[in-house]
């Protein structure tokens, strides 16, 4: 008896599925190599520059540049620029706290996305035109000086421009966003049972977000802070509107040295240095990301 042949059988061309082809991984990485790779570029460049001599930074060899920096007038701006991004870090981490809890706690859709969109317009406006807002807003004939004179009948009460209150005022607005974020992230994480655990033994509301809430979200709620000072130490356009020429800061005096002054060795020094503090920011907020994940753990 012959042997009948399969009808079902598969094709010849159907027994073995063709080999798919996955694009090499250093294409895929292609587009943030090149970028990395400019960002160091930028950054050797920037340090070439801050060992050289003035007119001369690409021939000459000097550490002057490094030596002004000790200067009594330098040091002050430097002290200056990182006592007020830690002044701002710290009031907008206070700010920002109760503002992530809303959008982690509220029921209503509405009014979280409503809350969101404020939070994210100063990512996507620009900060010249937010210092202007705030120029018009802050000035002498401002209308917070026109809102006041209105009630108290005083001409002028206030003068918070080009000042620290208004460049304090601009650095906390346009750094927000940074510190909800994270605050927010941590808070999501934390379970409601733990609250209406502490409420069902007894806890009041203080003692609940004292020694419950606050320990958990404090790892988001710090590294929001971090996010904020790095942020801040080389903040450029608000200190130059807000603060006029009464307060100067580090990105102010980069400006001024690589602009007009035309002497790019110290201009270039300060930027070291900022790089140099932006790298302990980011360091700083690695070491607080990989305790919270330990002790998650």
């Amino acid at each position: 008896m012959t042997a009948i042949e399969n009808p079902i059988a598969p094709l010849p061309s159907m027994e073995k599925d063709a080999p798919i082809r996955k694009p090499p991984i250093r294409l895929l990485l292609l587009p943030a190599g090149t970028l990395i790779g400019l960002l160091l570029v930028c950054a050797l460049v920037v340090l070439r520059m801050s060992v050289g001599e003035r007119n001369a930074e690409w021939t000459g060899w000097s550490l002057r540049a490094y030596t002004q920096l000790a200067s009594a007038r330098n040091i002050g701006i430097i002290v200056d620029t990182i006592w007020m991004a830690l002044l701002s870090a710290l009031i907008t981490t206070l700010v920002a706290f109760p503002i992530a809890l809303f959008l982690t706690r509220t029921t209503s859709a509405f009014a979280r996305r409503l809350v969101l969109i404020a939070i994210l317009l100063p990512m996507i406006i620009s900060l010249l035109v937010q210092s202007f807002g705030w120029m018009a807003i802050l000035g002498p004939n401002g209308l917070l000086n026109q809102a006041i004179s209105a009630v108290t009948g005083t001409e002028r009460p206030f003068s918070l421009l080009f000042n620290r209150t208004g460049v304090m005022l601009g650095l906390v607005q346009t750094s927000i966003p940074l510190a909800v974020l994270p605050a927010a992230a941590a808070l999501r994480s934390i379970p409601l049972s733990l609250e209406e655990a502490a409420n069902v033994l007894g806890a009041n509301r203080i003692r609940t977000y004292r020694h419950i809430i606050l320990p958990l979200a404090w790892p988001g709620m710090a590294a929001g802070a971090i996010l904020v000072f790095g942020f801040n130490t080389g903040a450029f356009v608000v200190p130059l509107l807000l603060g006029g020429l009464k307060v100067t800061t580090i990105a102010v005096v980069i400006r001024d040295q690589m602009g007009s002054l035309s002497n790019w060795p110290l201009g270039a020094a300060l930027s070291v240095l900022l790089i140099l503090l932006a790298l302990a920011v980011q360091s700083l907020n690695r070491l607080i990301v990989r305790t919270n994940v330990e002790i998650k753990r």
